[in-house]
């Protein structure tokens, strides 16, 4: 006998997984207490839709992105209880992270369950990366995304369900309304008090409103969904109301803020009673199915319980691997180019992008203005999309958190994403995306997954740009493990570091100095397709005895032109890249000159160059007649009158002072 498509067998198995994820809940709390455990999130009133969803799609083909109260999809895709024990108590063979995140933070490699952070929300946009890399497989794959119904006030769910609809993407998103973001209920956070509603102005979204707290139901909307997402018609949202039957975590107390009435009213909706009661009125089980089961069920959990709780912890020493790809990246790279024409920087990088993508056929440029005849504002794409076609190198929406966010998408399902933000000023956007999501992927999963993609990023000033187009990134950027960092001078080193950049295994944030891209000063032979630059070897640009001074991007030439004004003898190394760090040139170097100036155009407050001082104070202390200078720009934004930026960015003169009285000392 059949019930809306299933046996009663299935029927018991799909009540079995439901009552594992309430009781995992119960267990979690229990051990919590006994101070074996940190963190709980309640997944208790979710099961019904979680089970729903994940009985949708085909786990280990579709692609998941779920939530922190998805226990039960988890299970219904294929993870076990031990497996979410193993999580919670932090040990090493957490399929999710290793011990490296919180509970409920959900990753599996095998079953395509993508390494998911406490940033709710940004993995809107990932999934519909997911959905555009799934769309170029042409394997009819479906990317699943989910979260509470308070994340979708957060910007990057709206800018995901603009860009899944525009290409009709294969995304299912659900959102589980429990009519609470903590504490705050529906009605102060969204207009309407329903995200059904406001959802309704996307054309090619479907939209399905179900009550959560019934299997079926959500079963039904979620098959519908998946059949359509498959046949290529576009994303779906599907608003299941759901119930919070415990505490938002397990540091919160609901009964502050929800009425007695309220908490009675979801009791009354228990998904697990509405599931047991709706088979047993259809004469598909008895009573005493469900209470065999949950017996069980009990037993089964506690026994996982005491099984985890033997399990090894991670080993002390391993708290910094998996930041980067432990491999040597660098076996293929080049250090001597072969010298064809000169080059501007700007063409370089046109250069350098066209021969990656003829590498690469997984490789893909993407931004605002980069497509078609424009090609980019700064030309740095143009000629691309006529050679290559709109599905390589196209146009995304203005909307930098999408444009990083999709990328991660595309990054963990096998594509290589170049992706431009098209003035750094610009890319706080995305900052959630970059330093929770990009920095991270390899970490927190353990190094199950990674995260390889390229931000192509124009950066400084000098262009009369004022304070939204001069300004300078790399004090923030550097401070985050995870991300490597270029910073070319010239064409020749930025055609070979981004072209290094396009084959690594991990997130590269690519500068380019928008003063740069036509100077003459910085053009350069160009080297051949053959031309790889490693990362973390820095340059002499010229030798000299008596002050080293360590620079980069724009100040590298104005390094130059001070030493020559001064006519002292100056050796200058342009890093190149600021992480790596090439400590190793630096100190070499100060072995011979014993002074040390370091100049670059970010602020001088917490600017780059104040960590480049620290580290020769505690390496290279000794090797020093004289305090370290720094030459940076002065503390305040950058303006647009000539006599003003003047006054605020370094000039020469500043580099030439500092030189002197370095050598008076």
């Amino acid at each position: 006998m059949k019930f809306k498509g299933f046996t009663k067998k299935q029927l018991l198995e799909i009540y079995q997984n439901m009552a594992i994820s309430r009781y995992l809940d119960d267990k979690q709390l229990i051990l919590l207490k006994q101070g074996k455990g940190f963190f709980h999130i309640g997944c208790s009133g979710h099961e019904a839709a979680g089970m729903a969803a994940a009985l949708a799609f085909k786990p280990g083909f579709d692609y998941a992105y779920p939530y922190y109260r998805d226990q039960a999809f988890c299970l219904g895709w294929g993870m076990t209880s031990r497996d979410h024990l193993l999580a919670f108590l932090a040990k090493e063979d957490d399929p999710s992270s290793g011990g490296r995140q919180m509970p409920q933070h959900y990753g599996h490699r095998e079953l395509k369950i993508v390494s998911q952070s406490s940033p709710t929300g940004t993995q809107f946009l990932q999934a519909t990366g997911a959905g555009f890399a799934l769309q170029k497989n042409g394997e009819n794959g479906v990317a699943y995304v989910s979260s509470g119904e308070g994340t979708s006030s957060q910007g990057d769910f709206h800018e995901a369900l603009n860009w899944a609809s525009r290409d009709k993407s294969p995304v299912i998103f659900h959102i589980e309304n429990n009519g609470y973001a903590i504490s705050v209920p529906i009605e102060d956070q969204t207009a309407g008090a329903s995200v059904y509603k406001i959802s309704a102005g996307y054309d090619n979204l479907a939209r399905f409103n179900v009550d959560g707290t019934d299997f079926f139901e959500t079963h039904l909307a979620f098959k519908k969904a998946v059949e359509r997402a498959r046949k290529g018609k576009g994303p779906s949202l599907i608003q299941s109301d759901v119930v919070r039957l415990l505490p938002h975590s397990s540091s919160d107390d609901q009964r502050k803020y929800r009425s007695g009435k309220d908490l009675e009213s979801d009791q009354k909706r228990d998904p697990l009673l509405t599931f047991a009661n709706t088979c047993i009125d259809e004469g598909i089980a008895k009573q005493e199915d469900f209470d065999k089961i949950r017996d069980m069920v009990k037993s089964q959990v506690d026994e996982d319980a005491e099984w985890a709780e033997v399990q090894a912890d991670p080993i002390s020493g391993d708290g910094q691997k998996n930041v980067y790809f432990d491999a040597d990246w660098q076996n293929d790279s080049v250090p001597n180019p072969t010298g064809g024409e000169k080059i501007v920087l700007v063409d370089a990088i046109n250069h350098a992008l066209d021969e990656e993508l003829t590498h690469n056929a997984k490789m893909m440029v993407y931004g605002q203005d980069v497509a078609g005849g424009k090609g980019g504002v700064f030309t740095a794409t143009r000629g691309l999309t006529d050679k290559y076609g709109e599905d390589r190198v196209f146009n995304s929406p203005l909307a930098e958190s999408s444009i990083i966010g999709t990328a991660i998408g595309l990054a963990t399902l096998g594509y290589k994403p170049v992706v431009e933000i098209q003035f750094g000023d610009y890319i706080w956007y995305s900052m959630m995306q970059i330093r929770n999501e990009v920095a991270t992927m390899r970490y927190r999963s353990n190094g199950k997954w990674s995260c390889p993609i390229v931000m192509r990023v124009p950066v400084g000033g000098y262009i009369h740009g004022s304070l939204c187009h001069s300004q300078s990134i790399d004090g923030f950027f550097t401070h985050l493990p995870g991300i490597y960092i270029a910073y070319p001078s010239n064409a020749s080193d930025a055609k070979g570091l981004l072209k290094m950049a396009c084959r690594m295994d991990d997130p590269v944030m690519f500068m380019e100095h928008k003063g740069l891209y036509r100077q003459g000063f910085a053009a350069s032979p160009e080297p051949d397709e053959n031309y790889l630059l490693p990362f973390g070897k820095a340059r002499i640009v010229q030798e000299g005895n008596d002050v080293t001074i360590i620079t980069w991007g724009a100040l590298v030439q104005k390094s130059i032109e001070a030493a020559r004004n001064t006519g002292l003898s100056v050796e200058i190394i342009d890093l190149r890249t600021l992480n790596p760090l090439d400590m190793e040139t630096i100190l070499l170097s100060l072995q011979n000159t014993n002074r040390a100036i370091v100049a670059h155009e970010d602020n001088l407050n917490n600017g780059f160059g104040a960590e480049i001082a620290a580290r020769i104070s505690d390496e290279g202390f000794t090797y020093l007649d004289a305090p370290i200078k720094r030459v940076a720009s002065k503390d305040a934004p950058v303006a647009y009158a000539a006599v003003l930026e003047n006054e605020l960015l370094v000039q020469t003169s500043w580099i030439e002072n500092a030189l002197k009285e370095i050598v008076e000392f």
